[in-house]
């Protein structure tokens, strides 16, 4: 991978991991409950599932490619259509606060759990890579070398927001409220999936 396509694939990725969300609920109230320790926790947990989708989605998209040949821009097509489609929907959604539920105790594994399945358990996140990543990586052309720099970009692009969360919350010792800041997250994050989708159908075009 070039240095561009690193660098714009780890700043869309710290954009994307920064927005609201239930991941980030879910970080921001370990530590505001328990302490630093169980948000660090529980944003392992999210990074181990990216990690295990990307996996499966650089992987299975060798594969599928391997299968269809020519005929693989396919699903370059669903992909790029499927991020507008999201771009759209979040640019639409309004970001509402939520309080998070305080539980008298947990443990450390607890937080790693519930950070991994959550993350396991988003159906749309497997589709989001399956329609990401295409438009940052030539998948023909993948090395051993690549995926170990994806999943490096991963850990440090999603696990940084995450983990800045918790230190914040831990600090505050309460739930990061959502205001214009997060309105303006959802805005960026929403664009940058907007033209990554209308960059993998100029891909599945031969256009660029």
């Amino acid at each position: 991978m070039s240095l561009a396509t690193i660098a714009a694939l780890f700043g869309s990725l710290v954009v994307l991991a920064a927005i609201p969300s239930v991941s980030v609920l879910t970080v921001t109230a370990r530590a505001a409950a328990f302490g630093f320790s169980h948000g660090l926790l529980a944003a392992l947990g999210i990074v181990v599932g990216d990690i295990i989708f990307i996996l499966i989605a650089v992987y299975g998209l060798v594969f599928v490619s391997g299968l269809m040949g020519e005929q693989f821009f396919i699903i370059q097509l669903i992909g790029g259509f499927y991020l507008i489609w999201l771009g759209i929907s979040l640019w639409r959604q309004r970001v509402k606060s939520s309080d998070a539920e305080k539980i008298d105790e947990s443990s450390l594994g607890s937080s790693f759990l519930t950070g991994l399945l959550i993350t396991l358990g988003d159906q749309k996140a497997i589709l989001f890579y399956l329609g990401f990543l295409p438009a940052f990586i030539d998948l023909t052309s993948m090395t051993a070398l690549d995926t170990l720099s994806i999943i490096l970009l991963a850990v440090v692009g999603v696990g940084g927001p995450k983990v800045v969360y918790a230190w914040l919350a831990d600090r505050t010792r309460m739930t990061l409220r959502v205001g214009d800041a997060s309105r303006w997250l959802n805005g960026l994050a929403a664009a940058i999936m907007v033209v990554v989708g209308i960059i993998l159908l100029a891909k599945s075009q031969n256009i660029i």
